[in-house]
């Protein structure tokens, strides 16, 4: 089987891992897959028809995202599982709970934390070092003092002050 194949599959299972195990529709035909798709998707021809129907919509879904990748995209998405791989599991656990924390957190929660992830990606990588190292250099108690004041401000929809 092909390297690019093998990444391609690995890229697949983390999604797949991602998402719950509930049935949740139909079952997809193994045979309504595009032939693009059951290449993609060979490895799991034989377990097909065993899967939950959950699972084979996210593996065809990911497949689908697969095939709508640019080379560039493709190689970004084998470096991320690359890293994945090599993370220590109690790391990958608390990854997996943070981001099922923020899974169950309400849409509009949410979008605030991209719009705050998004900002924070846009500021100056000095500005951003020194908000890393001012917050790493605080005490538990003055961090959660911090967090406290930003969901305060939030919930009064208090404008920010510029600084």
């Amino acid at each position: 089987m092909k390297i690019k194949t093998l990444f391609a599959i690995a890229v697949l299972l983390v999604c797949a891992a991602a998402g719950a195990d509930e049935e949740t529709g139909k079952p997809v035909a193994w045979e309504g897959l595009t032939a693009e798709q059951q290449q993609i998707l060979d490895r799991f021809a034989a377990d097909w028809t065993g899967m939950t129907s959950a699972r084979q919509e996210r593996l065809a879904h990911g497949a689908d995202r697969w095939l709508g990748m640019s080379d560039s995209e493709r190689e970004g998405a084998r470096s991320r599982f690359t890293r994945w791989q090599e993370l220590p599991n109690e790391r990958r656990d608390v990854i997996r709970e943070r981001y099922q924390n923020y899974r169950d957190l309400p849409a509009a929660e949410q979008e605030r934390i991209r719009r705050n992830f998004r900002r924070f990606h846009e500021m100056r990588p000095e500005r951003r070092q020194q908000l890393r190292d001012r917050f790493r250099d605080m005490t538990p108690e003055q961090r959660q003092h911090v967090r406290d004041r930003m969901r305060q401000r939030q919930n009064t929809d208090r404008p920010r002050r510029n600084r």
